[in-house]
């Protein structure tokens, strides 16, 4: 009851006995006759009380009375957080506790404090009363037949559990123009079997439309994670259903392999089911399309309304065995025979420097060292206890080579044979860390920017060595990636197309290259990078083969890999970058993101290192580009996202962006000086 003694204690015992010996579960007061103001109080509790009735079925006048009493089992039914309280018999009626009922009891006039009751609290009170119930009977759907046994049962745990109720089935897990990725388990913000199947059940739906009865074949390939083997099975059974030929992989195999399926194999479209290096518990859905890359407009809008079309109900599981059919290994040998290709050098002696190699339990354990040894590298040493490929990663925190920590057995191991380089994958390998040794013997880790710097400038200055480059040369980075790219594009009198934030956006540059441009190589801060067109996506494989080389080639020349980088900084001018990421796990999480986004446009900085900012790039809906000083207001010819861009006079600047991928906030810090 309250602390407002505007309830009488002494009414308690007939509440008690309504519960032992009358049998309900539940019984209510009811302030039939209140004490409070008419119109501040009374009339919004009264609206209130009117709606709720209506929506729950709960037949009680007076759902906020602080006077209730339980039986104990209906208590141990539900955890509460936040306001819930308020609803505890909409709650208990949803938990299958139905003998409910209410008491009148006196109410006395306020003497003490304050009543903060009134026309907001009834808003806000019935936004959630009616949020809680449609997320509660959206849950109740999956008890049906349409679901298996198991998930069924989960469901019911979940019933019992007003937040997980809420994290797993208070949003749908979006499936969005760079696919989906979430964490497994029951509920539609989860990944499980049956979304998994409704996004493939959207994708085949749009492929037989949009292809108008030819044959149509789909590639499919999966990551070490827990699950994804199933879930490619169940992807073929669907694709095949629907009179879609599938070409899928008998094990788990690295991302990039998958895009150069789609073109090698001739398929309209690809899928791999990852979740790069997130942590254990997510997995993730990716679609390619015909020409290897990540789909971009207009496929993956029109991709994602077919999805949004599809009930659960309407998934086809019915498997056609022979359109299914398994990747040989030629397609492998011919991946390492293009990989070799990419090569501009000669090397005297690609023997002359030791490599340690982690490939963190991830995907690119065989192929990455056989690629390696193929081309000459011989001298590898292996991270034995991250070879075993296993979704749980067990021997780090995080599977992602951004991190030092991913990295540190890589390092322990590299001091212990005095390595040149170390390498490491994240679990899909289409991203690749690199540390190199310095004098001291320690050895520093290079960033994304940093490692796409020492490769990019390899390549055009071999080019152009060679006389062969050319001004219908390109390069592609990305809005958030380093300056120093369009230093580098300058410096050797070639394009440097920029993108946003993702490598389908690069991929997408090849496919829309006039016919005369030649596309050398493109990367993004993230540590990915892609030399050559033959895949359509970041490939650390084919970037683990251009940087030996290049410290192959340096070290045989006398110098280091970092003092061929500040060789580059002193032709280009100094960059530096910085990124700081913050996790808002969630549903709350997903909100705090969106509202920060929210403020940093209606209140952009004023100064960045002392600096007025100049020019505010705003990439939402119409890309615009303003200057602060004269208020001028330029459109970018860009596709839009959600990202903010601050920059001052001297190009200091930061980059605002919510992950595609995980639940963060992400901030890039640059700087450069000429």
């Amino acid at each position: 009851m309250d602390a407002d003694l505007q309830d009488r204690p002494e009414e308690i015992p007939e509440f008690y006995d309504m519960i032992v010996n009358g049998g309900y579960d539940l019984v209510s007061g009811w302030k039939q006759k209140r004490k409070d103001n008419k119109l501040t109080k009374n009339l919004p509790s009264l609206l209130f009380n009117g709606v709720a009735r209506k929506i729950s079925g709960v037949p009680l006048h007076d759902f906020n009375c602080g006077l209730k009493a339980y039986k104990k089992e209906v208590v141990k039914s539900f955890d509460l957080y936040g306001d819930m309280h308020r609803y505890l018999p909409v709650l208990a009626k949803l938990n299958g506790f139905h003998k409910i009922t209410e008491k009148k009891i006196q109410h006395d006039k306020r003497k003490y404090g304050r009543s903060k009751f009134g026309s907001d609290r009834f808003i806000k009170g019935f936004l959630d009363l009616t949020t809680l119930w449609f997320i509660k009977n959206k849950a109740q759907e999956w008890l049906n037949d349409s679901f298996d046994t198991e998930t069924q049962a989960q469901v019911q745990q979940i019933l019992q559990n007003e937040k997980e109720l809420l994290e797993c089935f208070g949003a749908d897990l979006e499936f969005g123009t760079g696919g989906m990725r979430g964490i497994m388990g029951v509920g539609t913000n989860r990944i499980n079997k049956y979304t998994i199947g409704k996004i493939t059940q959207g994708l085949a739906n749009y492929l037989n439309q949009v292809c108008g009865g030819e044959e149509i074949a789909v590639a499919v390939a999966y990551d070490v994670r827990h699950n994804s083997k199933a879930f490619a099975q169940l992807i073929a059974d669907i694709l095949s259903a629907n009179g879609i030929k599938v070409y899928i992989f008998d094990d788990f195999r690295p991302t990039p392999l998958l895009s150069y399926a789609v073109r090698f194999l001739g398929c309209k479209a690809g899928i791999v089911l990852t979740a790069s290096h997130n942590p254990p518990e997510y997995n993730g859905y990716k679609v390619y399309w015909e020409d290897g890359g990540q789909i971009v407009p207009p496929q993956d809008h029109e991709i994602v309304a077919a999805v949004n079309e599809v009930n659960f109900d309407q998934v086809r599981y019915d498997r056609v065995a022979d359109d299914v059919i398994e990747i040989s290994d030629e397609l492998e040998r011919e991946y390492m025979a293009e990989a070799q290709k990419v090569s501009l050098f000669d090397a005297p002696d690609r023997t002359n420097i030791k490599v340690v190699f982690t490939p963190i339990h991830g995907t690119s354990v065989h192929l990455l060292p056989r690629t390696l040894y193929a081309s000459g590298f011989t001298d590898i040493v292996l991270v034995n206890s991250q070879l075993q490929p296993s979704g749980d990663f067990p021997t780090v925190v995080s599977p992602n080579p951004e991190e030092p920590e991913a990295l540190a057995e890589a390092i322990t191991l590299a001091k212990e044979t005095q390595a040149d380089l170390l390498i490491g994958t994240d679990p899909d390998a289409d991203r690749l860390g690199v540390g190199v040794r310095k004098d001291d013997g320690e050895y520093y880790l290079l960033n994304g920017n940093e490692t796409n710097t020492i490769m990019t400038y390899f390549l055009l200055k071999e080019l152009k060595r060679r006389e062969e480059l050319s001004s219908s040369h390109f390069i592609g980075s990305t809005v958030v990636s380093s300056d120093i790219f369009m230093a580098l594009a300058k410096h050797f009198n070639i394009n440097c197309k920029l993108g946003l934030t993702g490598f389908k956006w690069i991929a997408k540059m090849i496919t829309d290259a006039e016919p005369h441009e030649i596309f050398v190589c493109g990367g993004e801060e993230s540590y990915g990078f892609m030399v050559g067109d033959f895949v359509r996506d970041k490939d650390s494989i084919s970037s683990a083969l251009l940087f030996c080389e290049v410290a192959s080639i340096l070290k045989s020349e006398g110098k280091n890999v970092l003092q061929y980088l500040d060789e580059i900084y002193e032709q280009l001018g100094y960059y530096s970058e910085k990124l700081l990421s913050f996790k808002k796990e969630g549903v709350a999480g997903k909100k705090e993101i969106a509202d920060l986004m929210t403020r940093l446009r209606e209140n952009p900085p004023e100064s960045i290192a002392g600096e007025p900012v100049l020019w505010v790039e705003d990439y939402k809906d119409h890309p615009t580009k303003k200057n602060m000083e004269t208020g001028k207001v330029e459109a970018m010819d860009i596709a839009s996202s959600n990202v903010l861009i601050f920059r001052t006079r001297s190009d200091y600047r930061i980059c605002a962006r919510p992950s595609g991928t995980e639940p963060k906030i992400k901030f890039y810090l640059g700087a450069s000086e000429k």
